[in-house]
């Protein structure tokens, strides 16, 4: 099961259709959004997926929860406050924003840890456990905007760079 990470996409409707694009190219099982969307506008752009999508609010998504809860709703979507808690392929898999909401569980029993908030990069293995954030994707940073896809199967990531 191949799953598409995306993080931080604060409301650029550009990139996120760009998103879309490679989300479904690369034909993921499912997409897992790690928070800061800000905006509906953009979940109507991910209602074009062909898979569904999962995912946690984060900081700057505050402001528009409301209107947010409504268009995940309207979209089929699974969008909570973090943490969220998964189980897919005989994986647990936690879902957070910020890497400081991890303190609401114990990590260690979980096989897979997926976050954003910092905008940065991040495919730490430690045992059998991977912490997986693929960046952000909002234009913030030129030239770093990334993806991730992480297979279940063998725990391994593919970074997406446009």
């Amino acid at each position: 099961m191949k799953i598409g990470v995306v993080s931080d996409t604060h409301n650029n409707l550009k990139n996120c259709n760009r998103i879309v694009e490679m989300f479904n190219e690369a034909a993921v099982d499912r997409v897992v959004h790690t928070g800061d969307i800000t905006q509906a506008k953009t979940l109507e752009i991910f209602s074009k997926l062909t898979m569904p999508m999962w995912g946690v609010y984060g900081n700057n998504d505050l402001g528009e929860m409301d209107s947010l809860v409504n268009a995940a709703s309207q979209f089929s979507f699974e969008i909570i406050e973090p943490p969220m808690t998964l189980s897919w392929l005989e994986k647990s898999i936690v879902v957070v924003h910020d890497p400081l909401e991890l303190s609401m569980v114990n990590p260690d029993h979980y096989d897979v840890i997926l976050h954003g908030h910092t905008h940065r990069q991040t495919i730490e293995y430690d045992g059998n456990q991977l912490t997986f954030n693929p960046g952000e994707c909002a234009g913030h940073m030129s030239g770093f905007n990334a993806i991730g896809i992480l297979d279940l199967s063998d725990l391994q990531v593919e970074i997406l760079n446009f």
